[in-house]
């Protein structure tokens, strides 16, 4: 019976031995290798006096190592606590005094990354070092994986007992610790699973970041299945369209973003990538135009997802993607689908109350995949899970027939002149112009309508638009208040590790007043 991670892995190495579990760039590692490394690590850690729900942090890009730190975590009952590689020295500071793992298991390239800190980590008993030179201060992680028993560690978790400790953007403020049990990642695993239709037959290729929940889900959804993971230590675009060819990959995960430059690879139209039958894609709704070149190249393989770091929720599959379908199946396009089987929905307003269809209002999500609430921050996990329902704090309506279309963030709302403006609204219609490759809209602060709507525009290569152009065209497709009152042109959009733009960075660069006129 599978009711923690722990169980997967012992199921899979139980059945299937001797099968790929990880094709990590030609590494093939079979599910009865795992793990054993798994158990041995785990026991090594056991050893040094980690005991259950000790936390143990992992910074490292997509590598074995952070696969079996991973399965340590979850055979023995250890938190995993992930650390975004991305951030800035004092930014892994904060997450670090915030979770107070034990352990930190890295990756050399960070070495000097964590001696900028390492005053400030008293609370950290055991550095463990892979991948290249390893620091005075720390220790060789195979040489203290290799002091484990097979065996494994004496402890194994309980379902209700926490897993992951996997923090968020920090889009509203400080990043907030999300705590996820076994019950949840279970439940997640089982969802993924059913919604891509996985197999066992299924080679799932990962690029995105497995610290993030999105590569972390989909890769418990085929390993439940007893399929196989082809991990890529990053996105290189090139690297990504050999791997599917040489290796048969079925299935690979990506932002849209990634997707274009997938296909803005040379050459790609003399690809077999046959065996692909699915690219599951999140963030953000796919542009129709690239959308359209993706059908033609590679069939109807588009599936996305919704969800974030909380709590999962809703699927537009891949028969649902009809762009030169109906009006309607076009509309449909810019949803973010339907509720995924057993997942709760709601549309509210400010004061918790029901809204009718067409109606935009807070995303209410019920699920037993969802979190069990924010480490060290009791008030807002309160705030979130009111009810038992988990406030997603987007906004969104639904229609007719359930299809949810995402309009903003809560906090991303513009209101000038008393009207409310959604970002969503505006990016769509700014993007609807063929010059158009990105954008994002962000508030401004003025003095006489309180915001205005400003654009940050991408250019399609090759292409070119002047501010009054775009100005122009969004009034052909949203009225005149909601137009940007200005356009910033840039080369590219800052992401996050989902493959979400960073609107704080954004409002950082972009977000002050133009000086006006003297």
């Amino acid at each position: 019976m599978i009711e923690t991670l722990g169980d997967v892995l012992r199921n899979n190495a139980y059945k299937f031995p001797n099968e790929t579990a990880y094709n990590y760039h030609g590494r093939i590692v079979t599910f009865g290798e795992h793990l054993d490394r798994g158990n041995r690590l785990a026991s090594a850690l056991w050893k040094r006096g980690i005991r259950r729900q000790d936390r143990v942090s992992i910074l490292s890009q997509n590598t074995i190592e952070f696969m079996e730190s991973y399965a340590a975590c979850e055979l023995a009952g250890y938190i995993a606590a992930t650390v975004n590689w991305r951030l800035a020295a004092p930014e892994i500071a904060y997450i670090l005094g915030d979770s107070t793992p034990r352990v930190l298991i890295f990756e050399a390239q960070y070495a000097a990354t964590i001696e900028q800190i390492r005053d400030k980590l008293g609370f950290i008993e055991l550095f463990l070092c892979f991948g290249g030179d390893v620091p005075h201060w720390a220790e060789d992680y195979e040489m203290v994986l290799a002091t484990g028993d097979a065996d494994g560690a004496p402890t194994r978790p309980l379902p209700d007992e926490i897993m992951h400790l996997i923090y968020t953007s920090g889009t509203t403020g400080r990043p907030k610790g999300v705590i996820r049990t076994h019950r949840g990642e279970i439940a997640i695993a089982i969802l993924m699973a059913t919604e891509l239709g996985l197999i066992v037959s299924d080679k799932l290729q990962l690029m995105m970041p497995i610290f993030h929940v999105g590569a972390r889900f989909l890769q418990l959804g085929v390993h439940i299945r007893g399929g196989s993971v082809v991990l890529h230590h990053d996105f290189k675009p090139a690297e990504i369209v050999e791997t599917i060819e040489r290796e048969r990959v079925t299935m690979t995960h990506m932002a849209p973003t990634m997707v274009q430059a997938m296909l803005n690879v040379p050459g790609i139209e003399e690809r077999d990538l046959k065996s692909l039958h699915t690219i599951c894609y999140s963030a953000a709704p796919m542009p129709v135009p690239l959308l359209k070149r993706g059908l033609k190249l590679l069939g109807p393989v588009f599936l996305q997802l919704y969800g974030m770091t909380e709590g999962g929720g809703t699927t537009l599959h891949k028969r649902q993607h009809k762009p030169d379908g109906t009006p309607e199946d076009i509309k449909r396009l810019g949803s973010i689908g339907q509720a995924a089987p057993n997942v709760g929905l709601r549309i509210v307003d400010d004061e918790g109350r029901d809204l009718p269809a067409g109606e935009p209002g807070e995303i209410l999500i019920n699920t037993t995949s969802r979190m069990a609430g924010y480490w060290n921050n009791s008030a807002a996990t309160i705030a979130a899970l009111k009810e038992g329902w988990y406030h997603t704090g987007d906004v969104g309506y639904l229609d007719p027939q359930g299809f949810l279309y995402l309009v903003d963030r809560k906090k991303d709302m513009i209101i000038s002149g008393g009207e409310n403006i959604y970002s969503r609204e505006v990016e769509e219609a700014v993007a609807s112009h063929p010059a158009i490759m990105d954008v994002a809209v962000i508030g401004v602060k003025d003095d006489y309508w309180g915001e205005t709507v400003r654009a940050i525009a991408v250019l399609n290569p090759g292409h070119s638009a002047t501010e009054a152009e775009l100005i122009e065209h969004t009034k052909t497709q949203i009225a005149s208040y909601k137009k940007p009152k200005s356009v910033v042109f840039v080369d590219d959009l800052p992401r996050l590790p989902s493959g979400k733009i960073n609107k704080v960075t954004l409002r950082q660069l972009y977000g002050a007043a133009e000086p006006k006129a003297s």
